[in-house]
């Protein structure tokens, strides 16, 4: 039981990380002159093909989309989250400086489809990935390993901070990370509808795209 269900979900995840890793020993074996942006373009589309391989196995996003009402408050928290996301930014609510995702050329100008794909990619991809390993798998498995016959809103404290704390040092801007958790755990929580943390979220990275563009800060991607 463990295994049919949590593979689905623990999978797609497993090939984003992977891909992190990856992307830090090509770094350092190739030194600054290698361009390893696009990466992120095969990691999506892994990830992604991943996710449609085994879109059968996922019943938590089978339910209908939210309400007009649903969607209003799942919009809201995304806002939040990503004001917060660029506020809670202080040197010792990093865990070491990122690089980011600098999609300019040598010429200084911007590359619009690196563009395209990150904002894609992290809009409308990683928030289905992350919510179904974080929200819907690890913090119900932690609970109990049945994970699917648990209802949302019975996780208990332990399975609901577990999840946070590590869904937030997943993050360079772990405390943001963290905040982040606790906003989508919630909406999943009250509302037991997976649809709900996956709109917030996508909300929140696809409006942090737009700010990064716009202010030019890539540290944020």
């Amino acid at each position: 039981m463990f295994e049919r269900d949590a593979l689905p979900r623990v999978l797609p995840f497993a090939i984003y990380m992977a891909f992190i890793v990856l992307a830090d020993l090509l770094a350092r074996a190739l030194g600054p002159a290698a361009d390893l942006r696009w990466l992120y373009g095969l990691k999506v589309a892994l990830v992604t093909a991943a996710l449609l391989y085994y879109r059968r196995h996922y019943v938590e996003l089978a339910r209908a989309l939210p309400s007009v009402k649903g969607m209003v408050l799942a919009l809201a928290a995304g806002v939040l989250v990503l004001v917060l996301w660029v506020w809670l930014d202080a040197g010792w609510m990093r865990i070491g400086q990122s690089a980011g995702f600098d999609p300019r050329g040598a010429d200084g100008q911007i590359q619009w489809p690196l563009v395209a794909i990150r904002i894609a990619g992290a809009a409308l991809v990683v928030p289905v990935m992350e919510e179904l390993f974080w929200r819907s798998f690890l913090m119900r498995w932690i609970d109990q390993p049945d994970f699917l016959a648990l209802p949302p809103g019975l996780i208990r404290l332990r399975g609901f901070v577990v999840a946070v704390i590590l869904f937030g040092v997943e993050h360079d801007l772990w405390l943001a990370g963290i905040v982040a958790g606790i906003v989508y755990s919630l909406l999943y929580m009250r509302s037991g509808n997976l649809w709900m943390p996956v709109l917030a979220h996508g909300v929140t990275n696809g409006l942090l795209g737009l700010w990064v563009i716009f202010t030019g800060d890539w540290s944020y991607w």
